[in-house]
């Protein structure tokens, strides 16, 4: 090379002279000509086939030229064309010499076939779709910093020529030269100026979306999970060895098939996401090279300090080389972060879809051991320490290498004292480890929370019961003490944590005064001069790094792997079995169960034994039997819902599905109907008209259209049940499972459907039907009966033929069948279909729309309540620790600087051992303060979160039910799981970390002050820019949260609506269109979670570039000021400088953590409006009501304020021991009554009076406590049977006993395992819905109070039981006032009155004869239902 330059008349590629040792320092030119020019076209050249050939792999679609495109286009030929002018210049100029230009011949015309190369590169993208490019960018960042050096060259030629003025005068010329500040981006100044919305984000890359990350995650998952099958095969194939011990042989299979689980999902996730993290791994490398460098650079700026005859550019070459590192490192480090990111959100997408997908297949035994709250956990705690274990995991095995390298330079520096360092590192690995391992064991947080978050489920599911009940007392006192479990467990950890940080924190200063104390005391001539010490305390404050990340790394990865298991134990549960039913096509003859033998789980006794039976093609069969005799579990098999034993199920062709308890989704009437489908408008109102729903549809403003509140709040039971029906009618399916669909409609309706729907003229006539029944008026049509008894088909056969064999269903009929004439079954109403659905579906819409486009900035007022929870008394002491703590170190670094700077006399230096004990008293009082702060900071913050759990579920359960109609209970869920659990750890934690960053920032502010105070021109205007970019960050940020937030509660809604619908989905074949909606609903929150984490990147970029203005201030002026600053005080101002750049970063990450958290303390602030549950000053007597007697003066009832009234001036007076009877057609205000009573909802004008007691002055909780109500739907909680009966404890064994036997309980229950210590499952799955229904009167019996209400409380049993239930009621409550919302009419034609209601008000009343006699509408009824 150096003879290709020399030919052309120029230098030597290098020449140090020139380069290094000299005062004006400067590049040769042949180094300049060829080097800098080639290095960018090579790299483009060397790498453009492989490009090239990834775009032509990856077609993206083309893009049309843009006007941009063009742009570039025309500038680049451009540029080409300069080196071909410049080329044909020096070819016509210089031909008879062109041997001695041969550098300025070839470097132009290289270069210009490179440029031409780069445009031909574009359109390659363009044509391709690929709308950036890294792979160009790089090559333009060259090209320009190649191009710097002669283009400075070139400059200061000019300037030499041109200017043989004095120098200073030169000057001038560069005073005019002004830098603009880089623009903000669009989205941050959008967010500034005004609220984002969900429109103003950027719609997700199609890598991130679910449906492209689990379709491929899925096949691998299933292929991990077929392994672990067998693994367990194998396992159990081999277990004569655990025959002496089953129980712990069992144990530890159970234990290592988790374990197994959560390792197969971990590798599943590594697999797949795993090459794109590596990316992120080498840019974290490449980053501690560029922060290991930056020590180094230091050591040679002292030594220049020291240096008297070193040039002054060198110092600036330093502090500039210095800038740069740090640049470096900061882009390298940001580009590791926002790849941990993204793969933690793809993880979290991935985990979501797993559990989704999962809860549609799981089966019935598996299900009943995770409840709706548990799996809500799982898709939001869990996969939150997913992803916080990908951001540390690198750590885990980075920070040792980075600690050892530390330890490495260190020993460089001060020889074998280092090891004393290592010594000290080595000391507190362990503890720390013991520490790590302690906390893992208080992981039993989460099983209590996991609890609670279950409890809490129950309770927003049954939270009308609960307030019928006034059991929001007994409810509140097992969420507290679940609460109290976690938070204790949680202190424990905290203290821990303490501990950890305090040693962690001050290791840095434990291992300088390990280092520096054995190095001056071995001996006396080893002098600490600036350079050993600063260049040793920045190495050790890199340290500091890595030993307080891994602390944290460690608890990340247990925590992880703790939910890795609890992931992988869900994800691997039993799943319902394809074989469990035969699917065949339509045209191959009959469905039939032939010698089935079924049960719920594998290891729970059969619920359904020896059952044979055959269903023609277009047939209608009736099942019938007493409650719990296994109908609904007939149609469960029949679905492939429980566990086959033995013989098989067929079912031709496809099947639709009506349970017995409706399941409605939250949305609008006609997308319940529809249910996917397309709409065929001539068969959509065939289907209205069949299952009566047009008379409804008339009344709603909005029609069809009108929303319907979660889990069908604002709808009656036979509203729901006819919507449900209507469904399955709509679908045209072969086969119909009809259980029990005609229980909650009255009996006009009732025929109406029979007739229209099911009966041989209805709609189905050509179907198959399988039609569950209490009504026996029903059963002559029907092709086929089957009787079960005890889970067993004891008869089966037509009507006919049935009672011609004198069996038990023969006196079974001859017993009820006069009776089940003279019944009629009237629809519960409320009224409240057409208000409650409009209003509710505005208000959520509202609700969206207002957190949407909240405040900029959290309100004062929630950090006002933050820390009025905490208290003054503590918040004060606390921040005076943090000063001490800060004043600590700054006083024992800034000793470090004095003793650095002492001189040196005969080569040792005086008083070292006073020097040392200083400085170790200071380092050891700075370490306490740290436990300290940290300690009081933790308690501090379970105290707030006490108070504030507390205050919510107080208010939440103090609430009206028209607050938990309008409001999802995923938005509820939401605040009990994730913003409490943000306010049990992250607003705490981001607390100390901001306050320990903001002294730590003062303190360098000091140090650098101190050394040049000059800087503080530098650092006011850094100050105001860093304040004025994070106030646009704060901003935006806070907004995205909020988004974010908003975005996430769907999620958990539409979990929460898919576990329970679950079979219902399954039955109708709708598994992949709910996988799509779960899918929208996860990518429409990760489109705000994407910005939100870019925008902290963004800042961070932005930060970190003040604080490295910082370091170069520093530098620059220490280099300025070399003839008056002593190295000691250089060393501390730079090496302290150095620390600003994450320090300041650290500062924003955290106080946007506790801004973006805060908003939890908002969203869990939001319930403050409840009612009360006593009266001050109203002392009622322990007995009242003692007679019983109701009166309503001139009394009117509505649903939401501004609607129109649902009672209208109910005048009544109900006397003491009365029976009366409640009936009216659908919407006729029913209901509404006992709502009234009850104080559900308050009177919108008039009042009711109890014994002359107005319930307007008393408490709602002793209102309730006094009368009782057996509600329409039986609700029970997961807990003891006993527990479901008696909550407060109250009553002995003997009358729970004795309530039981008039319940006709007392057989069922005593043949249970752990009798009234029987467990229910959540909302009672494991009884049936006729044994809830009998555990609800068993209730009322128990607490015998003088009013009580039935709301058609016998909708779900059959007619013996409701024979049996009657006659408890007129035997038990025989001295009390009876109100009954009939259901059967038999029932209520004995009673004293009855009052019949029409559209609010009461039509008549009087008792059933004269009523009957005055022939009006209780006449009509009567006629129709055959009793007149």
């Amino acid at each position: 090379m150096d003879a290709f330059c020399r030919l052309s008349g120029l230098d030597p590629l290098w020449d140090w002279n020139r380069t290094w040792y000299t005062a004006n320092p400067d590049l040769t030119q042949c180094f300049q000509n060829t080097v800098l020019v080639w290095v960018p076209c090579i790299y483009l050249w060397l790498l453009a086939p492989f490009y090239c050939l990834h775009l032509y792999c990856h077609d993206h679609g083309r893009i049309r030229m843009s006007c941009l495109c063009t742009a570039k286009m025309v500038l680049g030929f451009m540029l080409a064309s300069f080196g071909f002018v410049e080329f044909f210049y020096i070819l016509l100029e210089r031909s008879q010499e062109i041997q001695q230009h041969m550098v300025f011949l070839l470097s132009p015309i290289i270069r210009s076939m490179t440029v031409i190369l780069a445009l031909c590169i574009i359109q390659l993208e363009r044509i391709r779709g690929c709308r950036s490019s890294v792979f160009l960018f790089l090559f333009w960042v060259l090209a320009v910093v190649c191009s710097l050096v002669p283009l400075r060259a070139k400059i200061q030629l000019a300037m030499d020529e041109v200017c043989s003025k004095p120098i200073n005068q030169c000057k001038r010329g560069y005073e005019t030269y002004k830098s603009p500040l880089p623009a903000i981006f669009r989205l941050v100044v959008k967010g500034y100026r005004t609220p984002l919305a969900a429109e103003d984000l950027w719609t997700l890359r199609q890598e991130d979306t679910s449906r492209k990350i689990i379709s491929e995650l899925q096949e691998d998952w299933t292929a991990e999970c077929t392994k672990l099958q067998r693994q367990e095969k194998a396992l159990a194939s081999g277990v004569a060895l655990g025959s002496r011990l089953p129980d712990q042989a069992q144990l530890l299979r159970k234990l290592q098939k988790e374990q197994s689980s959560g390792f197969f999902l971990l590798r599943t996730l590594a697999r797949k996401f795993g090459p794109y993290f590596l990316t992120g791994t080498l840019c974290i490398i490449f980053h501690d090279a560029f922060m290991f460098a930056i020590p180094q650079v230091l050591s040679l700026l002292l030594s220049f300090m020291k240096d008297e005859d070193a040039p002054l550019w060198k110092g600036y070459f330093y502090a500039t080389l210095m800038f740069l590192l740090s640049c470096l490192q900061s882009l390298f480090n940001h580009q590791y972060m926002y790849t941990c990111f993204t793969v933690g959100m793809r993880v979290k997408t991935a985990v979501m879809g797993l559990v989704y997908r999962k809860s549609l297949v799981i089966n019935s035994s598996a299900r009943r051991t995770c409840t709706v709250g548990e799996i809500v956990n799982l898709v939001s705690a869990d996969t939150q320490k997913l992803m916080d274990f990908v951001v540390y995991f690198n750590a885990v095995w980075l920070a040792p290498i980075e600690i050892a390298l530390c330890l490495f330079f260190l020993w460089q520096h001060l020889g074998p004292s280092a090891l004393a360092g290592i010594t000290t590192v080595i000391l507190i690995f362990p503890l720390n480890g013991f520490i790590a391992k302690k906390r893992s064991k208080l992981q039993v947080q989460m099983k209590f929370m996991d609890g609670r978050i279950r409890l809490m489920n129950e309770i927003l599911n049954g939270i009308k019961i609960l307030k019928f009940y006034a059991w929001e007392k007994a409810f509140l006192e097992q969420v507290l003490g679940y609460r109290e479990k976690e938070l204790k467990a949680l202190k424990k950890s905290q203290i821990l944590y303490s501990i950890s940080i305090a040693s962690f924190n001050s290791s840095s200063f434990l291992i300088a005064f390990a280092m520096f104390g054995v190095y001056v005391m071995l001996d006396d001539r080893n002098v600490l001069d600036a350079q050993k010490v600063f260049v040793s305390m920045a190495l050790i404050n890199i340290l500091k790094t890595p030993l307080s990340q891994l602390p944290f790394a460690i608890s990340t990865t247990m925590q992880a792997m703790v939910s890795l298991r609890r992931l992988g134990k869900y994800l691997c549960a039993e799943e319902l079995k394809v074989d469990n039913v035969s699917k065949a096509p339509l045209s191959s003859g009959r469905s039939s169960t032939h010698n089935g033998t079924f049960s719920w789980s594998a290891e729970s006794p059969p619920c359904l034994k020896r059952i044979n039976f055959h269903v023609p093609r277009g047939s209608l069969v009736a099942v019938v039997g007493h409650v719990g005799s296994g109908k609904s579990s007939l149609l469960s098999a029949m679905l492939g819902e429980t566990e086959k034993r033995s013989g098989s199920v067929t079912v031709k062709g496809s099947v639709a599905y009506v349970p017995q308890q409706a399941w409605i989704q939250n949305a609008t009437v006609q997308d319940n109907i529809i249910f996917g489908r397309e709409k065929l408008k001539t068969w959509y109102n065939r289907v209205l008209e069949a299952c009566a729903l047009l008379p409804d549809l008339d009344i709603l403003p909005a029609g069809d259209s009108t929303e319907i509140g979660e889990k069908g709040l604002n709808l009656s039971g036979g509203q729901k049940q006819r919507v449900s029906l209507a469904r399955a009618v709509y679908r045209k399916a072969d086969v119909y499972l009809l259980d029990d669909p005609l229980s909650a409609v009255d009996a006009h309706v009732g025929q109406h459907i029979f007739d229209k729907v099911i009966g041989p003229k209805g709609v189905l006539r050509d179907k198959t039907r399988i039609l569950v029944t209490h009504g026996m008026s029903f059963l002559p049509q029907a092709d086929l009966i089957l009787v079960l008894v005890d889970g067993e088909i004891t008869e089966s056969g037509s009507y006919q033929e049935l009672l011609s064999r004198h069996g038990a269903f023969a006196d079974f009929i001859h017993t009820f069948a006069n009776t089940e004439r003279k019944e009629s079954v009237i629809q519960r109403g409320n009224g409240s279909f057409v208000q409650k659905g409009k209003s509710n579906a505005y208000h959520l819409y509202m609700n969206n729309q207002s957190l949407c486009s909240f405040f900029l900035q959290v309100k004062l007022e929630m950090y006002k309540k933050y820390f009025k929870t905490i208290g003054l008394a503590l918040i004060i002491p606390i921040v005076f620790l943090y000063g001490f703590q800060q004043g600590a170190s700054l006083g024992y670094n800034y000793w470090l600087s004095i003793w650095a700077d002492d001189p040196v006399v005969n080569g040792t230096q005086t008083d070292t051992d006073l020097k040392l004990t200083v400085f170790g008293a200071l380092g050891f009082v700075q370490g306490i303060a740290i436990f300290g702060t940290t300690v009081a900071i933790s308690i501090c913050g379970i105290i707030a979160s006490r108070h504030l759990h507390m205050d919510l579920l107080i208010n939440v359960l103090r609430s009206p039910m028209s607050f938990f109609e309008s409001t999802p209970s995923g938005n509820l869920l939401n605040r009990f799981a994730k913003e409490i659990d943000a306010i049990d750890c992250m607003v705490p934690d981001g607390l100390k970390m901001m306050l320990s960053y903001v002294f730590k920032l003062m303190e360098v502010c000091i140090i650098v002050l101190m050394a040049t105070p000059f800087a503080a021109v530098i650092i006011l205007p850094l100050a105001f820019l860093y304040a004025f970019v994070q106030s646009f960050y704060v901003a935006t940020s806070c907004q995205l949260r909020r988004l974010e937030a908003v975005s996430r509660s769907p999620i958990y809604t539409h979990f929460n609506e898919t576990v329970q619908g679950a079979s219902v989905i399954r039955a109708f074949g709708e598994q992949s269109r709910f996988i799509l909606q779960a899918n929208e609903r996860v990518d429409f929150n990760q489109t705000s979670y994407f910005p939100r984490f870019v925008a902290t990147r963004w800042l961070a970029v932005n930060l970190e570039f003040v604080g490295n203005g910082v370091v170069l201030a520093a530098a620059i002026l220490s280099v300025m000021g070399k003839n008056t600053l002593s190295p000691g005080i250089v060393g501390l101002a730079v090496s302290h400088s150095l620390q600003v750049t994450g320090i300041l970063s650290w500062i924003v990450r955290s106080w946007t953590d506790v801004e973006n958290n805060i908003v939890s303390v908002e969203r869990v602030n939001e319930y403050a409006d409840t009612a009360s549950w006593s009266v001050e000053g109203s002392s009622l007597p322990l007995a009242w009501p003692q007679q019983g007697t109701i009166e309503f003066q001139d009394y009117g009832l509505q649903y939401r304020k501004g609607l129109e009234l649902a009672l209208k001036g109910i005048t009544l007076q109900i006397h003491e021991r009365e029976k009366v009877g409640i009936v009216g057609r659908t919407g006729a205000g029913k209901s509404s009554l006992a709502l009234g009573i009850f104080r559900i909802l308050e009177a919108a004008k008039g009042k009711i009076f109890i014994d002359g007691v107005n319930i307007a002055d008393i408490g709602l909780h002793d209102l309730r406590s006094r009368i009782t109500i057996i509600p329409q739907d039986p609700v029970l909680f997961s807990g003891s049977l006993r527990m479901n009966l008696d909550p407060f404890d109250t009553y002995t064994d003997e009358e729970v006993w004795s309530s039981l036997e008039l319940a006709h309980l007392k057989n069922f229950v005593s043949n249970l395992p752990n009798k009234l210590n029987y467990e229910c499952s959540e909302g009672g799955e494991n009884l049936s819905l006729g044994q809830r229904q009998l555990v609800c009167l068993a209730r009322a019996l128990l607490r015998k109070t003088k009013i009580l209400v039935l709301d058609e409380a016998t909708a779900a049993v059959d007619l013996e039981t409701d024979t049996l239930i009657q006659s408890t009621i007129r035997t038990q409550f025989e001295d009390c006032t009876v109100l009954t919302i009939a259901h059967r009419l038999n029932t209520i034609m004995d009673y004293t009155r009855v009052i019949v209601m029409d559209r609010g008000h009461i039509s008549e009343m009087d008792s059933p004869a004269n009523l009957i006699a005055q022939r009006g509408q209780f006449y009509r009824m009567c006629r129709e239902a055959g009793l007149a």
